[in-house]
């Protein structure tokens, strides 16, 4: 018998009396990790309000172009989302997202996340498009979903790039201003008035 024989024997008893690391899916799921990133939410408010405000950074900010966005005005009769639009369509082609979650970096309300729904197969292509109202979360259920796993607080001195209540950079409690409608006013006047240049010099 050969020593590479043995070696294959020894490995073989040595892992014998080992618990199987296999699972029986799907009567068994494994537990993912908390940054595990699976299929996008769209998220509410607690009032019911959308947080997406149609504002088309997702769709920028993916590397793959799998988000297509169209946004519509909110009115005082369809009050859709805190903010002066809501998307009207948005569709996430499963196909081509590399699940990156740049998306959910650059949502400035965190309207999207990435949560642990791995379960994706399809038969056919067509199904792999996702639209809004299979992203959205059911009414009466307001989550921040991952956010809450991937955003760091700032420090107690840090700047926040939009006015938030929490000081964390997630979209939760966001002011109006965040969101798209500016009812905080500004420290000063944005347009710049200077006599000796708003002069009109074209003498007739």
């Amino acid at each position: 018998m050969s020593m590479d024989m043995i070696k294959g024997m020894a490995t073989t008893l040595k892992n014998m009396r080992r618990k199987p690391t296999t699972i029986s899916y799907p009567e068994e799921e494994r537990e993912l990790p908390p940054r595990f990133r699976g299929r996008h939410v769209l998220h509410r408010y607690d009032n019911g309000m959308e947080r997406c405000v149609g504002c088309y950074l997702c769709a920028g900010a993916c590397p793959a172009d799998a988000i297509y966005i169209e946004a519509e005005e909110n009115t005082a009769e369809n009050q859709v989302s805190p903010g002066e639009r809501y998307s009207r369509v948005f569709d996430i082609n499963m196909l081509r997202c590399i699940f990156c979650g740049y998306c959910q970096q650059a949502c400035p309300t965190g309207a999207i996340t990435l949560e642990k729904n791995y379960e994706l197969a399809q038969f056919y292509s067509e199904d792999l498009i996702y639209h809004k109202e299979q992203l959205l979360e059911p009414e009466g259920q307001a989550t921040i979903g991952s956010n809450e796993t991937w955003a760091e607080p700032a420090p107690a001195d840090a700047e926040q790039p939009v006015p938030q209540a929490s000081h964390v950079f997630d979209g939760s409690r966001a002011t109006a201003t965040a969101v798209g409608q500016g009812e905080t006013k500004v420290e000063r006047d944005i347009l710049l008035e200077n006599p000796d240049q708003d002069e009109d010099r074209r003498k007739l």
